[in-house]
């Protein structure tokens, strides 16, 4: 049943590597992007504020293939935006990445307002009666211990991500759910052997990060 394996055709690590590697990458970025939407949305500067709900109310609820695509055919076949990149594989890896980066921050962004949202009001009127500006106490105050409170939703989202990677297949990139496509066109007789392996493929990524992020969750929590 699983004699495909065998036969060095398909490079089944290595579909699995760029999976990684987009996860890696779009994490990183969404983490940053995150943090920087929930900044606009606690900012005392209403059009910032404005701008944060705005975009994350939009992004959440945009499928996640339509912000793909339109990465790749907006982006890049309409503008011309190569992100640096020379040839196909590489524009659409990182085109992926950037449409992972802006999707996942909108999650990444609520995630942390609801860790905002469970620090104690009185620590913020302290800091800024100390002579502290807003960015000093959302910095130095605040999301410290909100990233502390949400690790396990990040968590989540991280989990999320994995499996929502294989979306990127949509514009060609070369991962798992592209490799998973061309095995079952050539593997028609092994059907239930190639959803086994990709499954058993995106445990191993997913259950992992799941059981690490979820003990350091109990690491870090803020005891009230």
């Amino acid at each position: 049943m699983f004699d495909f394996l065998d036969s060095g055709q398909y490079d089944l690590l290595g579909a699995f590597w760029v999976t990684v590697q987009l996860t890696l990458y779009s994490a990183i970025g969404s983490l940053i992007w995150g943090t920087i939407l929930v900044a606009m949305r606690v900012s005392p500067v209403p059009l910032m504020r404005g701008f944060g709900t705005i975009y994350v109310n939009c992004v959440r609820n945009t499928p996640l293939t339509v912000i793909i695509i339109s990465c790749s055919l907006v982006l890049n076949q309409t503008l011309g935006f190569k992100m640096g990149a020379d040839n196909f594989k590489d524009i659409g890896f990182r085109l992926a990445v950037l449409g992972f980066i802006a999707y996942t921050g909108t999650f990444v962004c609520e995630a942390l307002r609801s860790g905002i949202n469970t620090v104690p009001v009185g620590q913020a009127e302290a800091a800024r009666a100390l002579g502290l500006n807003f960015f000093q106490v959302l910095t130095l105050i605040v999301l410290p211990q909100a990233f502390r409170s949400v690790v396990a939703p990040l968590a989540n989202v991280l989990i999320a991500l994995t499996k929502n990677t294989t979306v990127a297949a949509a514009i060609g990139v070369a991962e798992a759910a592209l490799l998973m496509k061309e095995m079952l066109e050539n593997e028609a007789d092994a059907l239930f052997a190639v959803f086994a392996v990709i499954a058993f493929g995106f445990i191993v990524l997913t259950l992992p990060t799941g059981l690490i992020l979820g003990w350091v969750a109990k690491r870090v929590a803020v005891k009230r």
